[in-house]
């Protein structure tokens, strides 16, 4: 007999423990967001391995489509299987052992095209293994706090991990890009003893130890779902025919289906920009590693703000009302992004875009967990990932072709404005669930 899946319920009380560890995951996974994906090791690709910032843009934009569709693939199949299975903690410890694994691993990528492919291998699949890991994090949530500060705490999350990625930043900043030898002489060894740009290839070290050592709490404290008794065999069975259930009678979750729809565009805008700002900064500004690092330090700050600023108007007003003020925001900040040529006025500009980064990502993790049917969380934010990750690919290969077409990173920039008018549109039509009463309390 088939062991019944069980329906897990939101507590009523509040592990602080927990929440903090929970929390902490999001420090713990943005350093491989900040430092590899974005502004130090995309530009030390683009500019020392490859050698030239625009083919190097566009190498880099076909990993980043080829990990996107990987994910798209693998992500809704795996959260189905697991919410078969029961347990998350056990997938979440494999994904984050082969991201830690892989980012230590691009140590060993000298400023030499040789070692392109061998940068870009690592690369694409540590990036799957970051994202199929975010997967079970982010299905983690609903059985974590009761349903009123399911908004709150996302938002919380989403600004612990800006800060994380700030607090990385500076440290890879003085500690590494700028020090004259590693950890200012910490191991008595210079830089030159390390090899070419040690200073930089020595970021993902760094990456791969703040990784690992903060993600431990999540381990430890965060509770995990009950194993069912069903083996890791019969749950895929069981997941896979659960998802082509759910894909066949979509009708049944029509406003879920909308919800992933809008999200896909304006996340895949998020995405882009993130992934490609930092080439976008060093290539039409020409901006320095340094300056790189200190223009992400501070865009860390005002979207960290920006996430636990809105995290309230989550809870009190809707997921809905966030992301839609979220998306006009980047759009106002966008625009003129693409036209102006001083560096101070991109500071400006970029930094305003920044500050809603946050809120539309924390209020569409806290939008899909309400929308979650019970005993379907894995599965669902699965689906949230196929849907970023179906149109997720199209951002950066959009990006790389009009990059490469128009010999213009503005051009590909551009690209990313209609995603967010898209998702701005779409979004309009989804209907959010009854908020639950108890919020007027709090």
């Amino acid at each position: 007999m088939t062991p019944p899946t069980p329906q897990p319920s939101h507590p009523t009380a509040v592990d602080r423990r927990a929440v903090a560890s929970w929390c902490l995951y999001d420090w713990a996974n943005s350093a491989y967001n900040t430092i590899i994906t974005t502004f130090v090791f995309s530009v030390y690709f683009a500019r020392g391995v490859v050698g030239d910032p625009v083919a190097g843009t566009a190498r880099w934009s076909a990993a980043m489509t080829i990990a996107g569709i990987a994910i798209a693939l693998l992500s809704p199949l795996l959260g189905a299987i697991a919410d078969r299975h029961g347990r998350r903690k056990p997938w979440m410890a494999l994904f984050t052992g082969i991201t830690v694994a892989l980012s230590a691993a691009l140590w060993w990528v000298r400023p030499d095209p040789a070692d392109a492919l061998f940068a870009l291998v690592c690369v694409v699949v540590a990036t799957v293994s970051f994202e199929l890991a975010n997967v079970f994090y982010n299905a983690s949530l609903p059985a974590l706090v009761p349903p009123r500060l399911l908004g709150r705490v996302s938002g919380w999350g989403w600004g612990v991990g800006y800060f994380g990625g700030l607090v990385c930043l500076v440290v890879a900043l003085f500690g590494f890009v700028k020090a004259e030898a590693p950890l200012f002489g910490l191991f008595g060894l210079s830089w030159e003893q390390w090899g070419p740009q040690a200073n930089i290839r020595a970021t993902a070290l760094l990456v791969a130890l703040w990784y690992g050592l903060f993600a431990l709490p999540y381990f430890l404290w965060v509770p995990d779902e009950p194993p069912n008794g069903r083996s890791l065999a019969q749950a895929t069975r069981e997941g896979v025919a659960m998802l082509g259930r759910t894909l066949r009678h979509a009708g049944q979750h029509r406003q879920a289906v909308r919800f992933l729809i809008a999200s896909a565009f304006y996340r895949d805008g998020i995405n882009t920009i993130t992934a490609f700002g930092g080439l976008f900064a060093a290539g039409t500004f020409g901006m320095s590693f340094e300056e790189i690092v200190l223009f992400a330090i501070a865009l860390n700050v005002v979207a960290g703000f920006g996430a636990i600023g809105f995290a309230w108007m989550d809870d009190r007003a809707g997921a809905k009302p966030v992301i839609l003020a979220a998306l006009a925001g980047m759009l106002l900040f966008g625009l003129p992004l693409l036209l102006v040529s001083d560096k101070l006025w991109f500071w400006l500009l970029a930094l305003g875009l920044g500050a809603f980064f946050g809120p539309a990502q924390a209020a569409g993790r806290s939008m899909m967990a309400r929308l979650s049917p019970p005993g379907m969380t894995g599965e669902m934010f699965g689906l949230y990932g196929l849907t970023g990750r179906f149109v997720g690919f199209f951002g950066p290969l959009l990006f790389g072709l009009a990059t490469e077409a128009f010999a213009s990173q503005r051009a590909g920039m551009g690209t990313v404005l209609a995603f967010f008018v898209i998702g701005f549109g779409l979004m309009l039509r989804v209907r959010e669930p009854a908020l639950p009463r108890q919020n007027a309390a709090n």
